[in-house]
């Protein structure tokens, strides 16, 4: 009930934004791997991300920007599916990929060092397509893509 409560503060106060979208590519060993990702960029999307969803695409995820590169950290706090977070520096290269997050887990993930983006998919989405770090992200708002 309070998730509920939370949401609905959030729809009213106008903080739930709708995401703009856009095409994102990794570039894997196996081939070209092609998303369709939320945008997250203000901080109220930042702050609402995934939660709260039931479901993702299997071709789907949100992609955090931030202005510069900086060091970030996660967590799954009314997050209720297992994501795969990929912390991607400034020259588009995965540094760091977390797998399988724990839904509702209020424990910090990190970048551990700093990146420019942050791409969530679902949960295993990377050991099954072969995304690995060193893999490159290609994508408009990222200023590398189409």
């Amino acid at each position: 009930m309070l998730r509920w409560i939370s949401l609905f503060l959030l729809l009213l106060t106008g903080r739930a934004e709708a995401a703009e979208t856009s095409a994102l590519t990794i570039d894997t060993s196996k081939g070209p791997q092609h998303f369709t990702v939320e945008l997250a960029t203000t901080p109220a999307q930042m702050e609402l991300g995934l939660m709260y969803r039931r479901n993702l695409p299997a071709d789907a995820g949100m992609l955090f920007l931030y202005p510069d590169e900086e060091t970030v950290a996660f967590w799954m706090k009314n997050t209720l599916i297992p994501l795969d977070m990929l912390f991607i520096g400034a020259d588009g290269h995965i540094r760091r990929i977390a797998e399988r997050t724990v839904p509702l887990s209020t424990t910090p993930i990190s970048s551990v060092d700093p990146v420019r983006a942050v791409l969530e998919i679902n949960g295993g989405t990377s050991e099954r397509l072969g995304i690995k770090p060193g893999d490159m992200v290609h994508s408009a708002p990222l200023g590398n893509g189409e």
